[in-house]
């Protein structure tokens, strides 16, 4: 008698980072795509200039403010939302293919965009807030970076705390001390979250199957 497991397939699934900017999210995912050939990162289309390295395509879709109002009214895009003066959105067509080809989808994006998601594709997100383990290492951090100006990081600081305010909102918080605890911790989410009945495609009539032989 053979013991093989099903050959079942599965419905991809979002899986939705957000934190205030400098937590730690997005070392978070370059880590998880480093170590998980199964998820894939959403690429944005932003109205923002690229920093330096970025790759047209890779990091983003660099576009004009035109091109994104064009992409909104069109309906090409799940969510947008505007952060720190620049137009940010996750392109439709691309995640649709991703996750009906059984391919999970990474989404490093704020709770804005994160509620437009909610009401439209909320089966198929996994919500995970990030958190510092303090404002003054969340300030740290961000002036650790030398990414941005001093004015840019009172900024960021100033708008941390409305941000926090909605982790609520998600299904899962992780506080991020350390990042290889943090990257622990979103692993066993993901292998649980894979798990759910409802993203294993022909497990009704696996399981109609096992009944029937009895």
């Amino acid at each position: 008698m053979s013991t093989a497991t099903p050959p079942l397939g599965r419905r991809g699934l979002m899986l939705v980072l957000s934190s205030p900017s400098g937590a730690g999210k997005t070392t978070l995912s370059r880590l998880l795509l480093a170590q998980d050939p199964e998820i894939a990162m959403s690429v944005s289309v932003t109205t923002r200039p690229p920093r330096p390295g970025e790759i047209e395509g890779k990091d983003y879709f660099f576009v004009d403010h035109a091109r994104f109002e064009q992409m909104v009214e069109q309906g090409e895009l799940l969510e947008h939302a505007r952060v720190f003066g620049n137009m940010y959105g996750t392109p439709r067509a691309a995640v649709a293919q991703a996750l009906d080809a059984g391919r999970d989808v990474l989404f490093d994006i704020d709770w804005q965009g994160t509620q437009q998601l909610d009401g439209t594709v909320a089966p198929d997100m996994v919500k995970v807030f990030i958190l510092p383990p303090s404002t003054e290492e969340l300030e740290k951090r961000l002036k650790t970076r030398a990414q941005d100006s001093e004015e840019v990081v009172a900024g960021r600081m100033a708008k941390a705390a409305d941000e926090m305010s909605h982790w609520r909102e998600y299904d899962y918080v992780i506080i991020n001390t350390d990042v290889q605890e943090s990257l622990a911790r979103l692993t066993t989410i993901l292998a649980a979250e894979r798990l759910r009945i409802n993203r294993q495609v022909g497990l009704a009539d696996f399981v109609n199957r096992l009944r029937g032989a009895d």
